[in-house]
């Protein structure tokens, strides 16, 4: 596996073609999915089921022809074994309760052992090696402010009124926090990692909400501590940090010792080498797959051409994959990936 051509990108190394998987592919453009979905219950008792979150984890595979899983799972899985309720409620989203508004709300919060605690991530992911024998697994966790914007609003944002409230107004609130989800992080991802997964990926979804200047000085230090501290534990591990409209935070989040770093569909790539030195990954804009195929093979050979300047190039869309996507014009997006980089690279 450490020869495949994701694990080699991301360390930027050469390949013959572009490598791509999708956000969110093992999702709800799949009328696979939805009948899982329908068998398991909710949301989260699908994220709870290891049989059936292995299954929805390998569609992409076999439907569209990625190069890479990603685990089925969510983002707020593991607040749940910290002290909060998690629920998805039909039209409004993820709501979380109780939210988190005082000093004393935080050291209620505990740092989950995801072996003891979560052991049915760790089954899934065992599960999904079984069978995923000539492609890497990629892991994943929410990245504190992410997760910290969530527990304090109670669910999504439009403007993050408590989140950066709170951590302009009280500082001790914030570092507690964001710390104890720092080591809740750490301690999930290694788990992910020591169970077989190839490769993780950090979603700080929400960190383009915050100015540079708020990003550094109350953000930055808690992923930095992460992503040493994975890098101390486990070196050969690739880590991708990704996060939406955060062009303005390329340098800043250059000084992360991450391998990859993701692009959404509004950073074009020259601006973003112009900043960086890591491999990238990225970065069509999710409704291209509406297009005309002519489009959309437009679109991915300007991305790829650009791409072959960076360091190791990851193909993926800017964010995730929309649920009324027709699969088949997922499909042909990596075709047409894995065709047009063989020719570009010679």
């Amino acid at each position: 596996m450490k020869d495949h051509p994701i694990l080699k990108a991301a360390r930027g190394e050469k390949t013959d073609y572009t490598p791509i998987w999708i956000m969110r592919q093992a999702g709800r453009y799949s009328e696979r999915y939805r009948k899982i979905r329908a068998q398991a219950g909710s949301f989260m008792e699908l994220c709870r089921n290891p049989k059936l979150a292995a299954e929805v984890t390998l569609i992409p595979i076999e439907e569209i022809g990625v190069d890479a899983a990603i685990l089925f799972s969510d983002i707020l899985v593991p607040l749940e074994k910290m002290g909060i309720n998690v629920s998805f409620v039909e039209g409004k989203g993820p709501v979380l309760e109780p939210k988190v508004e005082k000093l004393e709300d935080v050291e209620k919060l505990r740092i989950p052992e995801p072996e003891k605690e979560l052991p049915y991530v760790l089954e899934t992911i065992q599960l999904i090696k079984k069978r995923l024998t000539d492609r890497p697994l990629i892991g994943f966790s929410g990245a504190p402010f992410t997760l910290a914007s969530y527990m304090l609003e109670g669910g999504s944002s439009k403007n993050y009124i408590a989140a950066k409230s709170t951590m302009w107004n009280e500082p001790e609130l914030w570092d507690a926090l964001m710390s104890k989800l720092a080591e809740t992080v750490i301690e999930y991802l290694s788990s992910q990692i020591k169970a077989g997964v190839d490769l993780i990926q950090i979603f700080d979804s929400w960190m383009g909400v915050l100015s540079k200047e708020d990003y550094e000085r109350f953000v930055f230090p808690y992923t930095e501590k992460i992503v040493n501290e994975l890098k101390k534990r486990h070196p050969e591990t690739p880590i991708i940090h990704f996060g939406v409209n955060a062009s303005h935070l390329l340098e800043v989040n250059n000084k992360l010792n991450v391998d990859v770093i993701g692009l959404d569909w509004k950073t074009e790539i020259p601006f973003a080498l112009e900043r960086i030195d890591k491999s990238i990954q990225g970065n069509l804009d999710p409704v291209t797959l509406f297009a005309d195929e002519k489009i959309i093979e437009e679109r991915v050979r300007k991305i790829l051409t650009e791409g072959l300047k960076a360091r190791g190039h990851i193909f993926n869309l800017g964010h995730g994959i929309l649920p009324p996507t027709d699969p088949k014009k997922a499909r042909f997006l990596v075709d047409t990936v894995h065709k047009v980089s063989k020719e570009l690279r010679g």
